[in-house]
């Protein structure tokens, strides 16, 4: 391997430079917006090329959003999306279409992102019909190349989706995020409706593809255990808030964050002679349309100080490649 190709591995694909995604609240008989739900709020980090980024944190705490944001499918209401140092955010029409090319999506739900009434030929192949223009022999021919990849077999071109499991759909919805052979892949939690036993095949199945076409993931997910097979880096999420980002080994063995020490607390321990010291959080979640002042965790924080409801954490780096939003550091 050559300088020129380490330089390149090293650089960074992907740049959120202080992102915030809000959505208005309409009251009143002419409808006008009295606040904001604050879905993401301030949130700043990049991703390498050729690396995963896991994003985690609770229900509704901005994950999907984000990763629907960075796609365009939602538009920001402040900050930048850096793709491959172009920022985004400002791009309409022709110029955002090219930009699709290059980042793909597979979505939660294998049910409900597949057209019932399309055979899968064609969902895998209308992406490349978008762009490419092909010969229907060419275009079939890549189309059962990508299906063996994902591995599924040939005559599968010509099924319908519900005909497969939701592993088997999942494999599909892969494989039309691969058509267009995209640098960057958001996983939106791409394997918590499948059975616990064809989750891991789907992981393995990403981790082989990502080597194989230099893919870059940012892979949103609830389940740690699923993060940390995953991710190279972890990012912790909270009401909007990146809380804390790091190396994934340097989460699970050093969690920083109140919070991210309470998720790392919660993993189940596979040996029943080993005594779990589980953090139970006080409270639930603050509504993202009225978030506490002050940090956004401090009113479930087991170690909640005084200056912690007065005056927000910055994300800050406590050591090297590991940053912390606490008051703690």
């Amino acid at each position: 391997m050559n300088d020129t190709t380490i330089k390149y591995e090293k650089e960074n694909l992907l740049e959120v430079k202080n992102l915030k995604t809000y959505y208005p609240i309409k009251g009143g008989f002419l409808r006008k917006t009295v606040g904001h739900v604050k879905a993401v709020d301030n949130v700043s980090f990049s991703i390498k090329n050729g690396e995963t980024l896991g994003l985690v944190g609770e229900s509704g705490c901005g994950k999907s959003t984000t990763g629907r944001t960075i796609l365009r499918l939602l538009d920001s209401t402040e900050g930048q999306i850096l793709f491959k140092g172009q920022d985004i955010t400002k791009l309409q029409g022709k110029s955002l279409r090219e930009i699709r090319k290059d980042i793909q999506m597979i979505f939660q739900d294998p049910y409900a992102s597949l057209n019932p009434m399309q055979m899968v030929g064609s969902v895998v192949s209308e992406p490349i019909m978008n762009f490419q223009k092909k010969s229907l022999a060419s275009l079939k021919n890549e189309v059962i190349e990508l299906l063996r990849k994902v591995g599924l077999p040939e005559d599968a071109y010509y099924k319908y989706a519900h005909e497969f499991s939701g592993g088997q759909r999942q494999r599909i919805g892969i494989a039309r995020a691969l058509a267009l052979r995209p640098k960057l892949i958001v996983a939106d939690e791409p394997v918590s409706a499948l059975d616990v036993s064809v989750q891991s095949q789907v992981l393995n199945l990403l981790k082989e593809l990502q080597d194989e076409f230099n893919l870059t993931f940012l892979f949103i997910a609830h389940d740690l255990s699923v993060v940390k097979h995953m991710s190279d880096r972890i990012a912790v999420m909270y009401l909007g808030n990146i809380v804390e980002i790091a190396e994934k080994e340097s989460i699970y063995e050093e969690p920083k964050h109140p919070y991210t020490q309470a998720l790392i607390s919660a993993i189940p321990i596979p040996d029943p002679r080993k005594k779990s010291n589980r953090i139970i959080l006080k409270g639930d979640v603050p509504s993202p349309a009225n978030p506490p002042q002050g940090c956004p965790f401090h009113p479930r924080c087991p170690q909640a100080m005084a200056e912690c409801s007065l005056s927000k954490p910055l994300l800050k780096e406590v050591k090297s490649g590991h940053r912390v939003a606490c008051h703690l550091y």
